[in-house]
């Protein structure tokens, strides 16, 4: 029986893209590099802030301005953040009967850890008891290592077969592997479900409500 549902936040929970694509190119354009378009940022998104603008800077890390091109974009981001981002069509409802039914609910996300918790926050307030962001200095390994996860799980005491993952990228899945938890793949996210079929997910899911059966099958 699942017990607690962890989602990963960026294009699984939260539509976060044309926040996302604004903050790049405004922290790009400050060194007067060309924009990245809003496919170039999706495809870049998913293993942290870090790999994002590496992702997108040219030359990556070994860019002379790659440090302060991420913090820029960290500030800009932290700011604007709230402009555009909005919840997936039914997932509120669906976190809704998640709690009336007495399952916790949780976020593992490589965003860093205040954004996350400011999102989950604001957008999901009581709906979502644990948010977890990246927070690698304190010895927590971002996706796709399993930390997270088994902090939460400790957290709330729940062996593995009573918690699934859901998430919509390649990392996601083998972060749940990594914990040895099932994962539900959706496809309304930031990957194309010929994609995540490759990660061989235990489901695959095409809309939120789909969360319900697998936890009450």
């Amino acid at each position: 029986m699942i017990k607690c549902v962890i989602f990963d936040l960026d294009g699984t929970l939260l539509n976060t893209l044309d926040d996302l694509h604004a903050s790049v190119n405004h922290a790009l354009n400050k060194f007067g590099y060309p924009s990245r378009t809003k496919e170039d940022v999706k495809n870049y998104i998913g293993d942290g802030v870090r790999l994002l603008i590496e992702r997108a800077i040219p030359e990556g890390k070994y860019n002379l301005h790659f440090e302060d091109c991420l913090t820029i974009f960290k500030n800009h981001y932290k700011n604007n953040m709230y402009n555009n981002t909005a919840p997936y069509p039914e997932i509120i409802e669906m976190l809704k009967a998640l709690k009336s039914r007495n399952i916790k609910t949780a976020v593992v996300s490589n965003k860093f850890d205040l954004a996350v918790k400011e999102l989950c926050e604001k957008y999901f307030q009581n709906l979502i008891d644990i948010a977890i962001g990246e927070n690698e200095h304190a010895g927590i390994r971002k996706k796709p290592a399993p930390d997270s996860i088994l902090k939460i799980q400790a957290i709330l005491n729940l062996n593995r077969e009573h918690v699934i993952y859901v998430g919509d990228s390649i990392t996601d899945i083998q972060t749940a592997k990594n914990a040895r938890i099932n994962c539900a793949a959706c496809t309304w996210g930031y990957r194309d479900k010929t994609d995540l079929e490759r990660g061989n997910p235990k489901f695959l899911i095409d809309n939120p409500y789909q969360i319900l059966d697998i936890c009450f099958s």
